[in-house]
């Protein structure tokens, strides 16, 4: 594919909190985990400065507080069928959060050759 060609993807997000915990592991490195054992390219954590849940209480990195619980963004990019296949075994894993699932295009850069 020609690196300026625009290919349908979808994009899976999953919101957790810093402290949800899956077994000894934080919840998301265990989502990590299960993504790169079932051979996804990538999946990114991005972890947010300020946010509120369904309980609507309100964490944010400004307040000095030892039980802060930051909001944890997991990204996914793949095939819509792909992502729907391994997403009841992500459910499983969660106790609470959210997650969404939309179609994106994506274009790919390829790896530059510079010596």
């Amino acid at each position: 594919m020609d690196h300026n060609d625009l290919e349908e993807q979808a994009l899976l997000r999953i919101y957790i909190g810093e402290n949800d915990r899956h077994g000894h592991l934080p919840l998301y490195e265990a989502l990590v985990e299960l993504f790169r054992s079932e051979g996804f390219h990538g999946a990114t954590v991005l972890r947010g400065v300020a946010g509120f849940g369904a309980h609507h209480t309100y964490h944010s990195d400004r307040l000095l507080r030892l039980s802060s619980e930051l909001p944890m963004v997991l990204e996914v990019v793949d095939s819509k069928e792909r992502l729907e296949a391994v997403l009841p075994r992500a459910e499983e894993m969660m106790d609470g959060g959210m997650i969404t699932l939309e179609r994106v295009l994506v274009r790919r850069y390829p790896r530059s050759s510079r010596s």
